[in-house]
């Protein structure tokens, strides 16, 4: 029996180690996934504003700081019982939907596509492996056309978030109470445009290299599955046929039953991690003290669980559970989910950017107007984008969306702060704030029963044909689309290991 190490692993968000233990027939007997920085947001939060949780959140991560941006401000909201209006609504959407479409091409060009297509043959794309590489040359050269392609295609959606968010990343319009970002007709047009030019490279070129990818790589429709469970907590709100529904809809398959949420059942274990504590706590505990020297512990990453059973989260959790796709659960079935899912979304946005109204409109039926720069502008139209709250109060809320990579939740609980000795002003405070990310999900360590996490269970099993490149293991952990910059934020000392992979980037030998 041998071990082997990846860390850090390359072509993630965030600082992450795998290790595994393989039997004399190179099989995987166990797995360690490990988040190898400690996040301290919570810590941070306390004491502060309750609406600062919607900008600092979004310093999480700078790839997804939309969602964090978005379940702040619902939580805030659900403490007040308010919902904003829908052309808020729409704006939110909008702007998360941009931040969506450039992440996931993203996780498939720029961080999966070297796992299976060699690129050329200088740094930083030489690998420091050709196992497995099954593309002809000039089939690679194609591919890899559409890897640099994809890097401008990127961007449009980028600026299709700041239209409407002010930038990107950390947008400054969303906040409690709907948006400040009130549309000019040009803008609406100029996201219709970027929207135009990126769904014309999901639809095709995205389409067709995942297609490709996955005729090529049949066997990794049987790899890395996992558990099989699933979990989605819904996103995309949208008002149709009079009501309001999701277009991601929440839900959870377990052991092969689709059933509903019920956030009170979703707890966070912390005996594999580097916390005080050991037992499985609710997501209104606040165990978030550091323990750097805890026995048996190898991450800073929590294990999240939903009644005790680890869950996936993702874009194929979305599509299983809205029944847009059930072909398998496998490390070439959460690319493929991937694709059709930007596919249907940037196909829900272009419905959406239409609904959308600009301060710029026809007078005839919208009653009292003032002109505006040779428009007709409706002070009316926007009343409700913004709704203002009293923070002089106590409160507690959560906020559950999706990220790109899963299912989001932000808890939010604050009150008068009673240390403030000021006769003229009063405010309230955060007093507890927690995130459960969805690499908290899918890269957790093992639980309190010891348990492993999803990605952890998706690697035992696997037959390593080359114990010096691992490709199946990058291959697997890659599907996942791992963040722990989101899931965790102190090295942690290099522990020995019988046999070790190591890499890192840049280096003269290139990546893996």
């Amino acid at each position: 029996m041998a071990t082997i190490k990846l860390d850090p692993i390359t072509r993630l968000e965030g600082h992450m180690k795998v290790e595994v233990e393989i039997d004399d027939n190179n099989k995987v007997i166990e797995a360690r996934s490990s988040g190898n920085m400690f996040r301290g947001f919570e810590a941070m939060l306390k004491n502060r504003d309750p609406r600062d949780a919607v900008h600092i959140t979004q310093r999480i991560c700078g790839l997804c700081p939309i969602s964090h941006g978005i379940a702040a401000v619902k939580a805030i909201e659900a403490s007040k019982g308010y919902t904003p209006s829908s052309q808020a609504t729409l704006i939110r959407n909008l702007i998360e939907g941009g931040n969506f479409l450039s992440d996931h091409l993203l996780h498939f060009y720029h961080l999966s596509l070297l796992d299976y297509v060699k690129g050329p043959d200088k740094s930083p794309w030489k690998t420091n492996f050709n196992t497995d590489m099954r593309f002809s040359e000039a089939e690679s050269k194609k591919i890899f056309e559409h890897y640099v392609k994809a890097l401008d295609i990127r961007r449009k959606g980028h600026q299709m978030v700041a239209l409407f968010g002010g930038r990107m990343p950390h947008v400054r319009s969303i906040m409690p109470g709907g948006v400040t970002k009130v549309p000019s007709a040009n803008e609406i047009n100029q996201y219709k445009a970027l929207l135009s030019e990126v769904s014309d490279f999901i639809n095709n070129e995205y389409y067709e290299d995942v297609q490709k990818v996955a005729s090529v790589y049949k066997d990794y429709f049987n790899i890395g599955k996992g558990y099989g469970n699933l979990i989605s907590f819904g996103a995309f709100q949208v008002e149709a046929d009079g009501s309001k529904q999701d277009l991601f809809r929440s839900g959870r398959y377990t052991d092969g039953e689709l059933l509903s949420v019920d956030f009170a059942k979703i707890k966070e274990s912390t005996r594999y991690s580097w916390y005080k504590g050991s037992s499985a706590q609710g997501i209104i505990s606040d165990s978030s003290t550091p323990d750097i020297n805890k026995s048996g512990a190898y991450s800073w990453i929590k294990s999240t669980r939903y009644e005790d059973t680890p869950h996936e989260a993702g874009p194929i959790a979305r599509m299983w559970i809205n029944g847009d796709y059930r072909n398998g659960i496998s490390v070439m079935d959460r690319h493929i989910a991937k694709m059709l899912e930007a596919k249907k979304l940037s196909n829900a946005l272009s419905i959406w950017i239409d609904n959308l109204k600009s301060y710029e409109i026809d007078p005839k039926g919208y009653g009292s107007s003032t002109s505006k720069e040779g428009y007709t502008y409706n002070p009316d139209l926007y009343d409700s984008k913004m709704h203002s709250f009293s923070y002089i109060t106590n409160g507690e809320g959560v906020g559950v969306t999706e990220a790109p990579r899963g299912a989001l939740l932000h808890y939010v609980k604050y009150g008068i702060d009673t240390t403030n000795t000021s006769t003229t002003s009063t405010r309230s405070i955060i007093n507890n704030y927690q995130v459960i990310t969805p690499t908290c999900w899918n890269a957790s360590p093992k639980d309190v029963k010891g348990k492993r996490g999803p990605l952890e269970q998706a690697l035992i099993g696997v037959t390593i044909s080359d114990v010096n490149n691992p490709v199946e293991l990058m291959r697997i952990v890659h599907s996942f689309d791992p963040c722990t910059a989101c899931a965790v934020h102190i090295m942690t000392p290099d522990k020995s290991v019988d046999k070790s992979f190591i890499v890192s980037t840049p280096n003269p030998k290139g990546i893996i």
